[in-house]
């Protein structure tokens, strides 16, 4: 048997071809030896488990950030020059960053493990002319398979045999509702979730029973499809990741020009090679910001701990601030943003009562032994609308069933025979077409109604009953029936969705629908939740879909706002066409379908409840509540981790601009190196690292949510964040330098104290202004962000020591500052305070 079978469109061959395809007899199934053939040629029918990465790979993936290289090249050079306690402690920073990171990310690759567990362990074949089971794995093409409701289906077949089948495939094309199935071949270009004469691996048949014979097994599958493109498919670097190597790259090659220029200055005002080497050395520790990878891990672990607590869990630590980056949420449709359950949402009918009789009797619904329904799902919703209904007369509706038409999906309806005392009720429901021709009076308008229904997304199905003296034989139960009224049907959309919807655009958020189910359901539900807001708007198919090239779709993804019948490849292609735009890209999903989008996707999110394990593992976030308005929740956190870790950066740089400088300038003025690699480790650790820590637990700023998302090309500085940097790190080397220079009527011993001190005293000035961006710092309580208080004062406390207690004064080479000095670094430091207030002042007044 030829491999390139496997690539036959089987739904558009009849039965008849696809056994002599298969090449396999009808009665007696295949025979051992070919079983043995196929094996050898096709492999077990398992999707192959992709090799995860070891321990080492993974430590390996969190030190190979540029930021990390450059403070390994750092401690390197530092421990060469003698300097070991700067080496450790940077190599310490470095060793916490990645154990919290491997940690935090080391089951993100489970996906295809997940894919695996899903088959099911046995099937019914026939071989060698008898039934018998066998373990899923050995099944091969050309096996037939006997199927029945409740089975989870582990290989795609072509249906030889269907008696009122019906096939749940919500988890791989994303149809809402059971499909029916027949046997009858159809066109070859028909959709994947059209193909009713197909089964699919990863399924599960609801209904019914019939004969099938395997058309692909394992990795051919189409659930094996959806593992390639989960394994070919890279996971894309988050917005942080992103600008931060690109911050890490321009800081870099500005350090490297900087030590040039004053290791040849040096050199040329007769400084001695090692001198200079040691000063370009110090220059390079005081201008790398060495908290910020640990400030940034803890900050989004913490982050990530508080959004557990909203029922929004983190997988990859940097999806985080991804949130806050988002422009586009790409939503799936069923049990994303509706509940994933028929519900009967309108009836039409002059005779209510009946139809609510009907309903009740009309149905294979059972109620299980902790008083669940059990049966098919729309089924089961119109059963529980019966009951709602009748309430009272519900123990007068106990009519025994004395005969049945079942299901037929030829003719499109279902009969039933109840016995009452003296007489007989027959009910019929179905397709409208296929009930009115049954009925003797057919009431007005009912077929404007039923399409005006079917344009609400609804499933419509028709009622018709009567009642007889006798019971008579069943070809005449379906005669001179009277019409009952319409029912219609829907997987209503969750009541928070709209309200999510509403929140996401007026944060500059586009939500989009991509779905498997079909256009008419998506646009009704779209409507009702306000991704779309009138009925003109367009609904894209997958078919249409197929046909845009992609600079064509990039133009459609400007308006439409709905896909249907969209295919995996397809969610991915819109997925990369939004991120070749410049947007960063949401993606939510519960589905097998669902995974290769979730990993391509800038964040993908999965259902915690209704979710597949696939899905959950491919995915970045997964919702505990499978509650769409948590998303809502997650992105306000995104943004509030986002700020935070900019107003840390500003602080950073502002700081170390001010070290620079100050190492920087000094010589230009004569002056000798006024700080000592000790002290610049220790400010940057110390002083900018206990209220970086603090940052992460700030408060949002008021109106966080009305403003858009951030544009894809906007990174940490803007012109105002630059103009701050270099305007306040500029204020402080100069104060910084006056400083030292006042406190050398001393000795130089206690000039560099004092400059020392006030690097230290301007970094706690400073964190409280950057706070608020443009209020005043006093108009935040102190007490709003507990932690920033601490460290504030901790600082202070920790510097106190260093001053006053003679063995910290020898580790830190300091020297006790007097009530003198104490007075002329204070008056300097508020001078920062100073100049910052002013500068909001004139902000608000230019803005109000």
């Amino acid at each position: 048997m030829d491999l390139k079978r496997n690539s036959l469109h089987w739904h558009s061959l009849t039965t008849e071809e696809s056994l002599q395809q298969l090449n396999v007899d009808l009665k007696t199934g295949l025979s051992d030896t070919e079983v043995q053939i196929r094996q050898s040629q096709f492999g077990l029918n398992q999707i192959p488990d992709e090799k995860g990465r070891n321990l080492f790979q993974m430590i390996l993936a969190q030190v190979s950030d540029f930021m990390i290289i450059i403070l390994i090249i750092a401690a390197i050079i530092a421990g060469v020059m003698g300097e070991t306690g700067d080496a450790v402690a940077i190599l310490v920073i470095i060793i916490v960053n990645a154990v919290v990171g491997v940690i935090q990310e080391h089951k993100a690759e489970e996906a295809l493990g997940a894919l695996k567990k899903m088959s099911t362990p046995q099937a019914i074949v026939l071989r060698n002319g008898y039934w018998k089971s066998v373990d899923s794995l050995e099944l091969v093409p050309g096996d037939l398979v006997r199927v029945e409701a409740g089975n989870f289906l582990s290989a795609d077949m072509r249906l030889i045999e269907a008696f009122s089948l019906k096939s749940e495939e919500a988890s791989l094309t994303g149809e809402s509702v059971p499909v029916e199935k027949s046997v009858k071949e159809i066109e070859v270009d028909t959709e994947l979730a059209e193909r009713k004469n197909m089964l699919y691996k990863g399924t599960v048949i609801t209904y019914g029973h019939g004969l099938a014979i395997v058309t692909a097994t394992g990795i051919n599958t189409e659930f094996g499809k959806i593992a390639k493109l989960l394994k070919e498919e890279k996971r894309t670097q988050t917005p942080l990741q992103k600008r931060l190597s690109k911050f890490g790259k321009k800081l870099t090659w500005f350090l490297l020009l900087i030590c040039l220029f004053v290791f040849l200055i040096g050199i040329y005002q007769g400084g001695t090679w090692l001198e200079m080497l040691m000063t370009s050395v110090s220059l390079a520790v005081a201008a790398i910001p060495e908290a910020l990878p640990a400030v940034l891990t803890i900050s989004l672990a913490l982050g990530a701990r508080r959004l557990v607590k909203k029922n929004a869990l983190i997988q990859r630590l940097p999806a985080v601030e991804t949130l806050g980056t988002v422009t586009y949420i790409c939503s799936d449709k069923t049990g994303t943003l509706t509940q994933n359950k028929m519900q009967v949402d309108k009836i039409w009918s002059s005779q209510e009562e009946k139809l609510h009789l009907a309903m009740f009797l009309n149905n294979d619904t059972e109620k299980g032994l902790e008083g669940q329904l059990i049966g098919d799902p729309t089924e089961t919703s119109m059963f529980q609308f019966a009951i709602d209904k009748l309430g009272d007369n519900l123990s007068t509706c106990q009519l025994p069933r004395v005969g049945e038409i079942p299901f037929d999906s030829e003719v499109k309806r279902m009969t039933t025979v109840h016995h009452s005392e003296n007489h007989f009720k027959v009910f019929v429901k179905g397709a409208l077409e296929s009930v009115l021709p049954l009925c003797q009076k057919i009431p007005e308008n009912v077929e404007s109604k039923a399409l005006a229904m079917a344009k609400e997304g609804l499933r419509v199905l028709a009622f018709a009953g009567k009642e007889t003296d006798s019971k008579g034989e069943d070809s005449t139960w379906e005669k001179e029936l009277e019409f009952l009224g319409l029912v219609g049907l829907i997987d209503p959309p969750r009541e928070e969705s709209a309200l999510a919807v509403r929140e996401c655009k007026h944060a500059g958020i586009t939500p989009v629908m991509i779905t498997g189910d079909h256009p008419v359901t998506a646009k009704a539900i779209a409507l009702r939740i306000g991704i779309l807001e009138n009925e003109d708007e367009e609904v894209f198919t997958g078919k249409t879909l197929a046909e845009l090239s992609d600079d064509q779709l990039k133009e459609k993804l400007k308006v439409v706002r709905v896909f249907s019948r969209a295919t995996p490849e397809q969610k991915i292609r819109i997925v990369k066409a939004l991120q070749d735009s410049g947007q960063y890209v949401a993606m939510t999903g519960d589905g097998v379908n669902d995974a290769p989008s979730l990993k391509r996707a800038d964040i993908g999110i999965a259902m915690g409840i209704t979710g597949t394990d696939v899905a959950r593992k491919a995915a970045h976030m997964t919702l505990l509540d499978d509650n769409f308005a948590t998303i809502v929740t997650a992105i306000r956190e995104g943004r509030r981790i986002f700020d935070n870790i900019k107003k840390f950066i500003q602080f950073a740089l502002i700081g170390n601009t001010g070290e620079v400088l100050t190492i920087f300038l000094a010589p230009f003025f004569g002056l000798k190196i006024p700080l000592l690699p000790i002290h610049i480790l220790w400010v940057n650790l110390v002083t900018d690292g206990l209220p970086g820590l603090a940052f992460s637990g700030e408060p949002e700023e008021e109106g966080i949510m009305d403003r858009p998302p951030r544009k894809s090309n906007e990174g940490f500085f803007d012109r105002k964040f630059i103009r701050q940097i270099f305007m306040y790190g500029t204020l402080i080397a100069a104060l910084t330098l006056v400083g030292y220079v006042i406190g050398l009527r001393t000795d130089e011993a206690h000039a560099q104290t004092m400059a020392f001190t006030i690097l230290t005293f301007s970094q706690m000035i400073l964190v409280m202004e950057i706070r608020r961006t443009r209020a005043t710092m006093f108009s935040k309580s102190f007490y709003s962000n507990p932690s920033m208080l601490i460290a504030v004062l901790s600082s202070l406390i920790f510097h106190l020591i260093i001053l006053y207690i003679p063995f910290m004064q020898k580790f830190m080479k300091a020297k006790p500052l007097n009530g003198e000095h104490i007075l002329i670094s204070v008056a300097l430091i508020l001078i920062v305070g100073v100049v910052f207030e002013l500068e909001k002042l004139i902000t608000r007044m230019r803005s109000s």
